[in-house]
């Protein structure tokens, strides 16, 4: 049987001591360049993701490893690492602190461990299967709002989801009691930790929303795409994440409305 609860602490071990690597470079001279999608990409993102690569190969040389810098080694139908180094590099390259730094441990594409730490703010969620969320070691829950009508909600993506349906997007930004457009992991975590009730996303890859799921899961919300279905490594990158079934519903709801 998998030690998950050794492997969760391992991976967050190996988190806090890479966050050394971004930190070196945040608001400093950073060398840009652009991938093939012209995202951005900086030395820091390719120097954390070949630490984390490097030593989880040591720990875990059986494992196969998929990062979002330098594609898949191994199988990741078996024991496998998903690595997003720094998750939000247009964040981290404008001197924002809400860039992260995203692990999960699967086995057969299921994400059976993840961790999500914030450099910048000294923040680690971690959680795995059958056992609790945390954050810094304390237990997380969400909140328990059932009504999208007293909901904190997030909208990831905003300029994304506009152009992938502009009725959609206005729907979202009348939803709720209190919104904010926002970007990459924490709004995510944030549903985890209880400060956010619901965090709409677009655009995703596996390595920005598998880490994410054990932690929302394991603090008692509700992740998947925007059908419901299970988040899996072939999903179509679009998210929900909420506090309950409840407002997981409503949010669906909204999203696939007319």
């Amino acid at each position: 049987m998998t030690d998950l609860a050794g492997i969760t602490a391992r991976a967050a071990a190996l988190t806090m001591r890479a966050s050394a690597i971004p930190m070196r470079h945040f608001r400093g001279a950073l060398d840009i360049s652009a991938k093939s999608d012209a995202s951005p990409v900086t030395q820091a993102d390719r120097e954390t993701e070949t630490y984390l690569r490097r030593e989880l190969a040591k720990a875990f040389p059986e494992h196969a490893i998929f990062g979002e810098e330098y594609g898949i080694s191994g199988d990741l139908t078996g024991p496998a690492w998903i690595i997003d180094p720094i998750d939000g590099t247009r964040s981290f390259l404008s001197g924002y602190p809400t860039f992260g730094m995203l692990l999960a441990y699967l086995e057969g594409g299921v994400p059976r461990a993840g961790i999500v730490r914030m450099p910048a703010l000294d923040e680690t969620f971690a959680a795995h299967e059958g056992g609790a969320a945390t954050l810094n070691g304390a237990t997380i829950k969400t909140r328990e709002t059932t009504r999208l009508a007293d909901a904190i909600l997030y909208i990831n993506e905003a300029e994304n989801t506009f152009a992938d349906d502009p009725a959609r997007f206005a729907r979202l930004s009348t939803a709720g009691q209190t919104r904010r457009m926002s970007y990459d992991c924490y709004p995510h975590a944030l549903v985890a930790a209880g400060h956010v009730d619901a965090a709409c996303d677009i655009g995703l890859e596996p390595y920005d929303y598998l880490p994410l799921v054990p932690i929302v899961e394991a603090a008692g919300g509700t992740i998947t795409d925007w059908h419901g279905a299970p988040l899996g490594l072939h999903s179509d990158g679009r998210v929900i994440t909420a506090a309950t079934p409840e407002l997981h519903r409503e949010m669906r709801a909204l999203i696939a409305a007319t």
